[in-house]
């Protein structure tokens, strides 16, 4: 008996170090990422220089051969601008793995979906009928919304524990016409300034970052994927059938609840901080199940590492292409990720076909 039990583990181990190996690699990627985000721009800051600077932030002295500008530049606008975009390309794909896992339904995306554009249309409510005073009006308007969202879509879609993907779909198209009408009409109320802030939705952004936005989200996003990481053999039971994991003790509707409520909070402070950025959400998760299968606790952990990457990689390719303009990180990631959306439908219809 423990013979056997020693060649089952040693005939996981080989799986495991290659999965240890391509985590430890995704996370490689994502720092070479950050290093090239953070030296590119109309300042250029030579590799040497960014620990220097980092150092500078904590009290030490700049060497003479860098400029205070750079150092400005970095603290004050590449840096945070960096964090912001890791923790939204994170919080959106961690939201795509989780959604998708409780639809039971591979193409569950907050931004398809009408859960982006729920939050988007609280957010624009907030602006225009003046109740975004605050430094966390607009992302509890962004949760709330993108709540409200999420629980008409499970409602509408799912019956019986089975949800069904043409009903998806057409409810996702509806909650986005729907809210899309509704953020129509408040720009017909709005000032010019509202108005300049409602149409940043529109495409997104992560170009007006500071540290109090890229802190608000980042605490949102950490405090939520370790949540729902705790919740990943919950999620891993719900795959099974949710009468097959109540078989095996979990209380799938709490556990539903609790994952959309969650999602729905990541959603909403993204949102209200970055705008609506779709297809991360979509592409981060399967990106993650190919390269380490489908335990949601690997699987949540992998979806964060690539949809920071995704993110990251699209901001920076954002403010090159166009340079010294920047193309909304919005359009960037529709460029990638409608492709590969339409490529999933045809798989999908393959399989069932």
């Amino acid at each position: 008996m423990s013979g056997t039990i020693l060649l089952q583990a040693n005939a996981r181990r080989p799986w495991r170090s290659r999965r240890d190996l391509t985590l430890t690699g995704a996370a490689l990627l994502l720092l070479a990422i950050a290093l090239v985000a953070l030296q590119t721009g109309a300042v250029a800051i030579p590799l040497r220089h960014l620990a220097a600077i980092l150092l500078h932030a904590f009290g030490r002295a700049l060497p003479a051969d860098v400029a205070p500008q750079s150092a400005a530049v970095l603290l004050t606008i590449r840096l945070p601008r960096v964090v912001l975009a890791v923790v939204a390309g994170a919080g959106l794909s961690v939201t795509g793995a989780v959604l998708q896992a409780v639809f039971r339904n591979p193409l569950a995306d907050p931004a398809l979906v009408g859960v982006s554009s729920g939050a988007a249309l609280a957010v624009a409510g907030a602006i225009v009928l003046g109740a975004g005073a605050g430094p966390f009006a607009l992302p509890v308007a962004g949760f709330v919304g993108g709540l409200v969202a999420t629980v008409v879509l499970y409602r509408v879609a799912t019956v019986e524990g089975a949800t069904s993907l043409a009903t998806m779909l057409l409810a996702g198209i509806a909650i986005n016409a729907l809210c899309f009408a509704g953020i129509g009409l408040l720009t017909t109320m709005a000032s010019n300034e509202q108005l300049r802030n409602i149409s940043f939705w529109n495409f997104g952004s992560v170009g007006g970052a500071g540290w109090d936005a890229a802190g608000v989200v980042a605490i949102a996003v950490v405090a939520a994927t370790a949540l729902l990481v705790r919740m990943a053999p919950g999620l891993n039971a719900l795959a099974l059938g949710e009468s097959e994991a109540r078989h095996l003790g979990f209380e799938t509707q709490r556990l539903k609840r609790n994952v959309i409520g969650l999602s729905a909070l990541i959603a909403g402070f993204i949102v209200a901080i970055c705008g609506v950025i779709g297809f991360v959400a979509l592409v981060g998760p399967h990106v993650a199940r190919l390269l380490w299968g489908s335990d949601h606790r690997i699987v949540i952990v992998g979806s964060s590492l690539v949809g920071a990457i995704l993110l990251l990689a699209a901001d920076l390719l954002g403010r090159g292409v166009v340079a010294p303009a920047e193309l909304p990180i919005g359009i960037v990631t529709a460029l990638v990720g409608a492709p590969f959306f339409l490529w999933m439908l045809l798989r999908e219809r393959s399989r069932l076909a």
